[in-house]
This record gives C-alpha cells, structure tokens and sequence, in this order.
C-alpha cells in the first residue's frame, strides 16, 4: 500500500518537475575539432605525428632491407656471419618497437595536454550558459540516445569559445 501511495504522489508531482528541467547536450569532440584553439593544436600534433612516422619508416626500412639480405643471401652466409646478421635484425626489430610505443606514448601525452586546457575552458563556458539560460543539466552527446536537435548547445559552445579565445585573442 505504501509503494502505491509513494506511485501516486511520483506520478503527481512529475509534470510540476518536467515544467522546471531544462536539459541541453553539447558534443565536445565537435567543439573540440572546431574551435580556433583546437584546430590549432589538432594541425601541431598532426605535424608532429609525421616527423615522428618518418622517424618509423625510416627504421622500417631498414628493417626490411636486413632482411632481404638475409633471406637472399642468407644461405651463402658462413653459419656464424648468418647468426650474427639474425641476431642484428631482432635487435634493431626490437628497438623500433620500442621506439614506436615510446613515440606513440609521447603523442597520447601531448594530445591529452593539448586538449585539457581546451576542456577546462569549455567546462567554464558551459557552467556560465548554462546558468544563464536555466538548464537544469547538460550532458555530453555520447550519453544521449534521444534529444531535439534545438537542444544541442555545441554552436554556441563554439561561437563564445572562438569569442573568448579565438585566434583574434591571442
């Protein structure tokens, strides 16, 4: 009897609630790829990223030359000189893994400071729009199955961003 009753005063009291939640989503990995600062940081770390796959080709290719050595003359060789050679390329196989998680760690780290400092800033942009146009809550885009589209607040995200500390800013 008590569940039913605590139904009844639920299902009563839920339209005066619905009639004070305002609910919004923003996409931040939209408003990260568009905002002046994040299109920035996105082409310094692409560049990045290729002097550092250079850096792995290079090695790859050497990599590969070893071993069409091996592999054609590799029956030609004294035992001791094929050994020598074998042990070589694993060698050198092993450094260029290494280099490459290394080098992959680097990027992830520099990417996760790029874009921190871009998140603290929108979280600021989000709290004061949200304070002033009385959402109860906004919530990242990923986490939503359903919402109208005119409750997607991504744009304005974006527009007071670039605003506040687009490239004219700096």
């Amino acid at each position: 009897m008590r569940m039913l009753v605590a139904a009844l005063v639920f299902a009563l009291s839920t339209p005066a609630l619905a009639n004070d939640v305002k609910l919004g989503f923003v996409d931040l990995q939209r408003a990260l790829n568009e905002v002046d600062e994040g299109a920035t940081a996105k082409k310094a770390l692409k560049k990045e990223f290729d002097e550092k796959q250079k850096t792995l080709d290079a090695k790859q290719n050497e990599l590969k030359a070893l071993k069409e050595e091996l592999d054609s003359r590799g029956t030609m060789m004294k035992p001791e000189v094929k050994q020598e050679k074998l042990n070589d390329l694993q060698k050198r196989l092993l450094e260029t893994q290494q280099l490459y998680f290394q080098l992959q760690q680097e990027l992830s780290k520099r990417e996760g400071e790029a874009t921190a400092e871009i998140f603290k800033k929108m979280g600021v942009i989000l709290q004061t729009l949200g304070e002033e146009q009385a959402f109860s809550m906004i919530v990242e885009k990923s986490a939503v199955v359903y919402a109208k589209p005119s409750l997607d607040v991504t744009n304005e995200l974006i527009r007071r961003y670039n605003d506040a500390y687009g490239k004219k800013k700096k």
